[in-house]
């Protein structure tokens, strides 16, 4: 058996979800935050046998699309009475970050 933790953008995490129940998978969802962006992520965590791994990969990789965003980046810290005018920068978000963990015992009571 194995657990997947997958990071996506929180805009797939609905859909991805949606996608995996149709296919007979079961995830749980923690709301989290990026750490470069500070935006909203989702972790799921899907319990899978190791037979069905490749299955659930490919259900993250359709439901997960990677996009461009422009954001405008923190500001640096700066003297008071300076102004620091921020120009958006270009940076992909979405996808999934996919963590493929053994899993020694599992229960289910």
């Amino acid at each position: 058996m194995k657990l997947l933790i997958s990071v996506v953008n929180s805009d797939d995490a609905h859909p991805l979800i949606d996608a995996l129940m149709r296919d007979g998978y079961k995830a749980t969802m923690i709301s989290t935050t990026g750490g470069f962006l500070r935006e909203g992520n989702a972790t799921l965590l899907i319990g899978v046998a190791d037979e069905n791994v490749q299955d659930v990969l490919k259900v993250i990789k359709e439901s997960c699309h990677s996009r461009t965003q422009y954001v405008n980046p923190l500001p640096p810290m700066v003297e008071s009475g300076e102004l620091y005018m921020p120009t958006p920068i270009e940076v992909q978000v979405g996808g999934a970050v996919v963590f493929i963990l053994n899993v020694e015992r599992f229960e289910k009571f």
